[in-house]
């Protein structure tokens, strides 16, 4: 009896256990099922939803099931197809069945397939930086310092193989994972490691091993064979190449179409997402035009007929993301300009949007060298979405959105604002805490703004100008209220017509005081017609009756003569002001040429004003003086 035990343990079986044979048998029917299907999914066919591009990037989508791929998304099932002559059967545009899915997370690896396997091992795995690690309960964390090593002879090596997924927060070994063999036991090859405790030593342990050797030359190799084209299977990759350019030219035209309508201020969608109908949107106005002419787009859309992919790139989401990534690269681009620059000023200013909600604009003024050609350019960044509208709300938004741009706040050398109280105070303003905190940061005032409040303010200090812009605002409602009557004006103003006061922007009044300074008889005409013209509407004929009247007053004709003046000049200033392009020293020369021309008109400007008026009095037939209140 020892002796057959002995024979037993040193002599193995000729024939497997039962159990041995099960396990054998569950395992071959797992990789077979692993594998099933791997070659109609890499394949391009008239019934695949595959797309290459979705793989391509974080913001990819997950492929469907093979049993989903020939169905349309519920809510849209009565969608059905498309007919390119644009008449009938008309689709919906709606991404089928789209899921968020990271090719470059590690945690997904396990799920992918061929196509998205031989893409990440052409590309190679990515990295996220300012990532802040997360710690476990003794406080150690993962560490940028981790990706490389110092080699015995003082060089320094990149963990190229080394990935770092945030989302579970565990590493992985790349090669490992991903050519990593049934035996493999290595967490860095399958559930990952997050055990940070002599990391470096196992780190260092791993990759000398024979098995992370192996398959970082079986990574090499096939990526060698990837970039020429030189893989057992050949024809299928350069199939999927093909595959990839054209859905990178789709790319191309889509991203245009959002750019024009981006840049016109053009709404993107209309009460349907379906292509061919009617208010579909001018997003699919301008795909469907482009396929009149385009083989490309024309070819997509006969996809999306036949059914033949489920993700198109023309859906809502799609749109929006693309949107938010246009964006996201203009902006950006602008913060490398700001950055390079290093120094800027800030600009802000607050407004209520149409949902009531207060916002303020983020504008930096810097000095642009990324041209040949150094210039002072202002940028637009962003709005701001505010709670808190006092100076201390404005200041803490501020400071938060120049930090999440990675903006420096010492840099600031100048901050511009309006003269609120909120943002100009002394003690509470915005500028006066941004100086406590940068005291380079300068404050200056919008010098338009400020002009335009002198102006305003000296308007409403006298009662004779609050009653002449009485009385030019009365005329503009009296014609505009009634198509008739326009027509009755235009038809004895046929130049200028009379325009509505700005109550916010009092240089812009100009253009109401121009229309009457050189036209004041035909509009009193216009006016005495109305009078008799209006037999049936009594308010509208007191009302005509009163501001002929009013016009026939010499004191209106001379204020009309010397308002026009005034906001001319004041006009010029504050347009030089507002100009893309305005150097310091030429602003204050058209502010100092502004007071000096006030200066001049204080003393002979009267009496030119009180000539030209006579001379419009003349021409309108009325005499050239002014009333006189009789005493009793």
């Amino acid at each position: 009896m020892p002796s057959l035990l002995f024979l037993q343990t040193c002599y193995p079986k000729k024939h497997l256990s039962g159990f041995q044979k099960r396990t054998k048998r569950k395992r071959i029917d797992k990789f077979i099922g692993t594998q099933k299907g791997a070659m109609r999914k890499s394949a391009v066919r008239n019934d695949t939803a595959d797309n290459l591009d979705e793989l391509d990037g974080n913001g990819a989508e997950e492929q469907q099931p093979a049993e989903n791929e020939t169905t349309i998304e519920e809510n849209n099932a009565h969608a059905t197809t498309i007919n390119l002559s644009g008449r009938e059967n008309p689709t919906s545009v709606d991404e089928q069945g789209s899921s968020p899915f990271d090719i470059y997370d590690p945690r997904n690896w396990d799920a992918l397939d061929n196509k998205a396997r031989d893409i990440l091992i052409e590309k190679g795995p990515t990295r996220e930086y300012n990532l802040v690690f997360e710690t476990d309960n003794v406080g150690r964390h993962f560490s940028y310092a981790y990706y490389s090593r110092k080699l015995s002879n003082g060089e320094v090596s990149d963990r190229k193989w080394l990935v770092y997924s945030k989302h579970v927060n565990k590493v992985y070994c790349f090669c490992y994972k991903l050519f990593k063999s049934e035996s493999s036991k290595s967490l860095l090859a399958s559930e990952g490691l997050m055990e940070w405790k002599h990391l470096s030593e196992k780190l260092k342990l791993h990759e000398n091993s024979v098995e992370h050797i192996t398959n970082m030359n079986t990574w090499n190799e096939v990526r060698l064979r990837l970039s020429k084209k030189e893989t057992i299977d050949k024809d299928m990759q350069q199939e999927i190449a093909r595959e990839k350019e054209r859905w990178r030219l789709v790319l191309i035209r889509i991203v245009a179409a959002l750019k024009f309508l981006a840049k016109h201020s053009l709404a993107f969608r209309g009460s349907n997402e379906k292509l061919y109908q009617d208010n579909n949107g001018n997003f699919l106005g301008v795909i469907e035009m482009m396929a009149e002419f385009d083989p490309v787009m024309q070819e997509h859309l006969r996809r999306i007929k036949n059914s033949e992919i489920h993700h198109h790139y023309l859906g809502h989401n799609i749109q929006n993301e693309l949107i938010s990534l246009l964006g996201r690269t203009v902006k950006y681009s602008l913060l490398r300009i700001i950055k390079d620059a290093r120094y800027f000023s800030v600009i802000l200013d607050c407004t209520p949007d149409v949902s009531h909600q207060e916002q303020m604009t983020l504008i930096v003024r810097c000095v642009n060298m990324s041209s040949t050609t150094t210039k002072i350019e202002e940028f637009f960044l962003e709005f701001l979405k505010v709670d808190d509208t006092s100076g201390l709300g404005l200041y803490n938004v501020l400071i938060d959105s120049l930090k999440s741009v990675g903006l420096d706040v010492k840099d600031v050398r100048g901050q511009g604002y309006d003269n609120g109280s909120n943002m100009k105070g002394k003690h509470q303003g915005v500028q006066s805490r941004l100086l406590a905190t940068n005291p380079r940061a300068l404050y200056m005032p919008c010098a338009c703004h400020s002009l335009n409040l002198t102006l305003s303010d000296m308007a409403k200090s006298c009662g004779k100008a609050v009653t002449f812009f009485g009385v030019v605002q009365r005329i503009y409602i009296l014609f505009s209220s009634s198509t008739k009557r326009w027509q009755l004006l235009l038809d004895h103003v046929p130049k200028m017509t009379v325009k509505s006061l700005c109550n916010t922007r009092w240089e812009s009044r100009i253009k109401s005081v121009q229309a009457i300074r050189y036209q004041a008889p035909e509009l009193r005409k216009a006016l005495l017609e109305l009078k008799r013209t209006s037999t049936d509407d009594a308010k509208t004929k007191s009302d005509a009756k009163s501001l002929a009247s009013a016009l026939e007053k010499f004191e209106f004709l001379l204020g009309m003569v010397i308002w026009h003046d005034i906001l001319f000049t004041v006009n010029m200033v504050s347009k030089k002001l507002q100009s893309k392009f305005v150097c310091i020293d030429v602003t204050l020369k058209q502010i100092e040429g502004a007071i000096s021309y006030f200066k001049k008109y204080r003393n002979d400007g009267f009496a030119t004003s009180l000539d030209i008026a006579r001379s419009i009095a003349i021409d309108m037939g009325v005499q050239p003086l002014f009333a006189v209140k009789r005493r009793i």
